[in-house]
């Protein structure tokens, strides 16, 4: 195996390492609802979600080709710009995981690889047209829409739907949850599981193994279907409790509300292929279900902390991105790119034991909400 060849491995094997990364960090896009209203078991309503995210990489590849071609020139792009890119989006991801802040998966790869772009080539090398339109415009608008969809949604659920007997009400509502959820898990197969194809197809560009402009092969879209499916049923539960319990008080309308919203819009993007953010949209949708419902408590602060973090995925990860690269690029070759692979390999144990003392299980992401994503150790519920 030539030095390139055993590069473009470590780099493969990262991107599908944020793949996998991304799939349990946005796990409650899509099942937090559910979880928190008890529509489904947590660990049956992660399953399904990883199944449907398998399912959902298949359906497009419009956005790979946005991430692939549509943000930096690929000419510009080596593979050790690449490793540095998917480092700074790895931590990011693993540091708001921890902390519990349901951020952009999408922004913090973006901000990686554009800063990584830019540390290499020059700020010339980014194309800012692009990734105003395709990634900042859609980031800032998706959750004020599917937001007000949300809302609009809630209230014509309640008004429809007063009559009704509150236990009939919330057992239909529990069961059209099922497919709701259902819905987003799909949704995010097809926007998230193509942002790694994306990478590893300007990877193989950038080593000479495709031409410029191409799609992404087969085994890039199985591999990369399977690496978002396996991370999704693993389950971000320290995410998954912040989004279901931190936000609002929320019950089983009010999450086949905001689900329906989160997948309509994901997918009308998904089609225009628009590098959105499902973590934006799932929050927007979650905050406008709160509105929607009369007397529904919307903890604001929360919002807020998710609110800065997002402000700081693309600037934060493109700086990890750029520092990543300037290292690698200083030592030099191959053994910079490993130097980076290690690195972050521990610091990706270090996050992981940190995160066991104690931990976000499923069986207590459904406690009683107590200001922090860590539920008191006696709390043990699962819902029924």
């Amino acid at each position: 195996m030539t030095g390139n060849d055993a590069v473009l491995t470590l780099v493969v094997a990262t991107a599908l390492g944020f793949d996998f990364t991304n799939g349990f960090h946005d796990t409650g896009n899509a099942m937090a609802t559910s979880i928190v209203t008890g529509a489904m078991h947590p660990r049956i309503a992660v399953a399904l979600s990883a199944v449907l995210n398998l399912l959902g990489a298949f359906l497009s590849t419009a956005v790979a080709a946005t991430i692939a071609s549509g943000l930096v020139d690929s000419h510009d792009v080596t593979l050790t710009v690449v490793m540095a890119g998917l480092t700074g989006s790895i931590l990011w991801n693993l540091t708001t995981w921890f902390l519990g802040i349901p951020s952009s998966s999408s922004h913090g790869l973006i901000g990686g690889v554009v800063g990584a772009t830019m540390a290499a080539a020059g700020a010339s090398a980014v194309k800012w047209q692009g990734l105003v339109s395709k990634v900042i415009v859609p980031a800032a608008l998706s959750p004020f829409i599917a937001g007000a969809v949300a809302a609009i949604g809630t209230y014509l659920v309640y008004r429809l739907t007063h009559d009704v007997a509150e236990g009939p009400r919330r057992h239909g509502f529990r069961i059209g949850q099922i497919g709701s959820a259902s819905m987003v898990s799909l949704a995010h197969g097809t926007n998230d599981a193509q942002k790694t194809m994306g990478v590893i197809t300007l990877a193989l560009i950038a080593n000479g193994s495709l031409n410029s402009g191409a799609t992404s092969p087969t085994w890039v879209v199985v591999s990369c279907a399977l690496a978002i499916a396996l991370g999704t049923y693993i389950g971000g539960w320290r995410v998954i409790r912040a989004l279901g319990k931190g936000l609002v008080e929320i019950e089983s309308p009010q999450g086949m509300a905001s689900e329906s919203a989160s997948a309509a819009v994901i997918l009308s993007s998904t089609d225009f292929g628009y590098s959105l953010s499902t973590t934006h949209v799932a929050t927007g949708s979650i905050l406008g279900a709160g509105v929607g419902r009369k007397g529904a408590v919307v903890r604001w602060h929360v919002a807020r902390r998710m609110v800065l973090a997002w402000l700081l995925t693309l600037p934060a990860s493109a700086v990890v991105g750029a520092l990543a690269y300037w290292a690698a690029d200083g030592i030099g070759g191959t053994a910079g790119v490993v130097v980076i692979f290690v690195v972050l390999l521990l610091a990706s144990v270090a996050f992981f034991a940190v995160s066991r003392r104690p931990a976000v299980t499923a069986a207590n992401v459904n406690a009683a909400w107590t200001g922090t994503v860590v539920p008191a150790p006696e709390s043990q519920e699962v819902p029924s």
